[in-house]
């Protein structure tokens, strides 16, 4: 399996077929810099070749998500001179790590206390399941700055829908965890972060009831229905439903029903030799 990679500004704690991400710059509220971006993306990276690792959680050091781009890093492209592709090629890069962990094979959980500013509420919205305290901020500065949450704005739209998402964007919005509860960023509501472990708990309970590999077939079924036409979903469709169902999973899955007992993915961590 391939080495997860080192990393200076966050936290990897891989406990069994699960790995804890948290951000680690709490000096600076954990915004998102290049090189934490950097990271974040060859964490990613190793994660699609880690079928064994069957969760993901995000966290922020510091009792903080994440309170955005770290605006000291856009001073060097606002220089006389900077070229308006390389603006660009910069936007673009910083798209890419928004996308790759929103298409992580792995079942993945954003668990958001303190602040999720600008980046930091896309990069909560690239996950599967999203939880947050009742007093965490959110906000979309971006238009009050004078440039677009462009890299962002899929994942928003993708989250809660295009209507939702015009307004909160272009009003630079402002709410709590029960504003982002009730927008539906949030799928779960904590009073506090004791309770945001209780929840993780019953995340990773529930998905190691789950086979990984049926998990991420589903995940990319997902991912394609809104773009693909009728035609191709089906044979997309189709084909990951037959890869799986004569498959190793599909195998074991129907036969441990038959056989009224649990599949070797659902057993505890350590006892998948017992089935």
């Amino acid at each position: 399996m391939t080495d997860l990679p080192r990393t200076e500004h966050l936290d990897l704690d891989l406990q069994h077929d699960w790995l804890s991400v948290w951000l680690n710059r709490p000096d600076s509220r954990n915004a998102l810099s290049a090189g934490m971006a950097a990271e974040l993306r060859a964490v990613a990276a190793a994660l699609r070749d880690r079928p064994d690792i069957r969760g993901v959680t995000f966290r922020g050091r510091g009792g903080t998500f994440c309170a955005g781009g770290d605006l000291k890093g856009f001073r060097a492209l606002m220089q006389e001179g900077v070229a308006h592709a390389d603006v660009a090629a910069f936007s673009r890069e910083g798209g890419l790590l928004f996308h790759e962990v929103n298409e992580l094979p792995q079942v993945t959980l954003m668990l958001v206390e303190g602040a999720a500013m600008a980046g930091g509420l896309g990069l909560a919205c690239a996950g599967d399941v999203v939880a947050v305290t009742q007093d965490a901020q959110f906000a979309l500065t971006e238009t009050m700055l004078g440039i677009p949450p462009a890299q962002i704005a899929p994942l928003i739209v993708q989250r809660i829908g295009l209507s939702a998402a015009r307004r909160i964007m272009l009003t630079g919005a402002r709410f709590d965890g029960v504003g982002a509860q009730a927008l539906g960023i949030a799928d779960h509501l904590a009073a506090d972060a004791a309770g945001l472990d209780a929840y993780e708990a019953e995340i990773r309970a529930a998905v190691r009831r789950c086979a990984p590999g049926a998990n991420a077939v589903t995940k990319q079924l997902v991912l394609a229905a809104p773009r693909l036409g009728r035609e191709a979903m089906l044979d997309t469709a189709a084909d990951g439903f037959a890869r799986c169902l004569l498959g190793d999973e599909g195998q074991e899955g129907v036969r441990a029903f038959l056989e009224k007992r649990k599949p070797v993915w659902a057993l505890a961590p350590g006892q998948e030799g017992r089935a």
